[in-house]
């Protein structure tokens, strides 16, 4: 067994995590600065989350008729770029899942195709044994029926 292996695998997958947020952070600054980010990308998802959360909360406070405000572009610009930075840390965990997941589904299967190939030599020297004892009890058969067959020896008295 491979023990080297393994806790590099874990310690690279948690060195591209940790390395996530800062590059979630740097594209969120981007984000800010660029209009076609702020207008495109930040601003429709803030605008629905804050919708979303804001019926949510007034349904649970009873107001059920009540119109929802859009956030002004600078408090959703921002709202749009942490769920942005979110979704980048998210995305990067969960790629670090799957990959880790199919690691050890690729593991397991070596094992099992190691095993499977352990069996059927298993299985080969098992029948090569009978096959070679069914032989041999021919052989002792055989001998026997020729002992069986030859004249008594005289006996001297």
């Amino acid at each position: 067994m491979v023990v080297g292996a393994f806790p590099i695998a874990k310690l690279l997958y948690l060195g591209v995590r940790q390395l996530s947020k800062p590059v979630a952070n740097r594209i969120k600054a981007g984000a800010r600065r660029s209009e076609f980010f702020k207008n495109y990308i930040c601003l429709p998802p803030a605008q629905a989350y804050h919708w979303i959360e804001m019926r949510t909360k007034m349904r649970i406070m009873g107001f059920r008729g009540s119109t929802i405000n859009p956030l002004n572009e600078e408090a959703a610009a921002e709202l749009g770029a942490e769920l942005l930075g979110e979704a980048i840390i998210f995305i990067i965990g969960g790629g670090c899942m799957v990959l880790e997941y199919s690691r050890q589904a690729a593991n397991s299967r070596r094992k099992e195709e190691e095993l499977a190939q352990t069996i059927n030599s298993l299985q080969t020297q098992l029948g090569e044994l009978a096959l070679a004892t069914e032989t041999l009890d021919a052989q002792i058969r055989e001998v026997n029926r020729l002992m069986l067959s030859l004249p008594a020896a005289p006996t001297t008295k």
